[in-house]
């Protein structure tokens, strides 16, 4: 639940404003992303309540409510809060974020049965986030410098011109080898992403869906489905009631806020 997953981010005269046609692959790939970047800054803050869906290979459902919060940090990555409302196995959990552009993001989880909050080891961001299909490094805000990129190719993804550009994270924990991303050539949001293992073998996609655009700029999806194709599990995310600019501030995403989340 990054500006992408809150909401996972981004030859000729067509060619958008920003991107030059005089560069390699790699070159494009990269200033590709740094137009989503820069199409998706000053924001400041934001909230949302988020329905999850869990459903597993028999089509068996389960439901969470869930309060997100946002806080865009200018040169480093943003912060999120992420509260459970419902159901009562899980109401209370909490999960603090703080993504980084070079060094490991930081991440907390407090489990009220526990009365404790457990720190995220940079080796187990790739596990999966609370029986879900995202994993906790899915979780952490887009930050071009996460990646290396190569520009693969335009293409029209339900209907929409795209860029195609393939993302290979720099970080040595990563669970994934690479991610091919489709971006919007005219808005610079992504609308799929394909992520695949250590192996190489596709892993997951991602579906953005149902996206509105708020104080005349930023575009939140309101639907975003993520199928892993080794397990046969979905994870459905439903945002609504979103809110920018609320005043929120760095005392709201402090570790103690985690025990006091309600």
């Amino acid at each position: 639940m990054n500006k992408y997953i809150y909401s996972l981010l981004f030859v000729t005269a067509f060619l958008p404003v920003g991107v030059s046609a005089a560069t390699s692959n790699d070159d494009k790939g990269l200033q590709i992303a740094r137009q989503v970047d820069l199409h998706d800054q000053g924001w400041k803050d934001m909230t949302a309540k988020m329905t999850m869906e869990l459903r597993n290979r028999q089509g068996e459902q389960s439901t969470r409510a869930i309060r997100v919060k946002f806080l865009e940090v200018m040169g480093d990555g943003d912060k999120g809060l992420t509260i459970f409302d419902n159901p009562r196995d899980v109401k209370g959990t909490a999960f603090l974020s703080f993504s980084h552009i070079i060094r490991p993001d930081d991440q907390w989880l407090f489990l009220p049965a526990l009365k404790r909050v457990k720190r995220i080891s940079s080796a187990n961001k790739s596990g999966p986030f609370m029986g879900s299909q995202f994993a906790f490094e899915d979780l952490a805000s887009f930050e071009v410098d996460k990646y290396r990129y190569k520009y693969l190719r335009d293409e029209k993804v339900t209907g929409i011109k795209s860029f195609v550009v393939e993302n290979y994270p720099n970080y040595k924990y990563s669970g994934y080898k690479r991610q091919i991303v489709w971006v919007d050539k005219t808005r610079y949001i992504p609308l799929k992403i394909e992520y695949y293992d250590r192996k190489n073998d596709l892993l997951k996609t991602l579906l953005f869906k149902d996206y509105n655009q708020y104080l005349g700029k930023y575009w939140r999806a309101h639907t975003q489905i993520m199928k892993n194709h080794q397990n046969g599990k979905i994870t459905t995310l439903s945002l609504s009631q979103f809110q920018f600019q609320s005043g929120l501030t760095e005392k709201d995403f402090k570790r103690n806020s985690l025990k006091r989340a309600r």
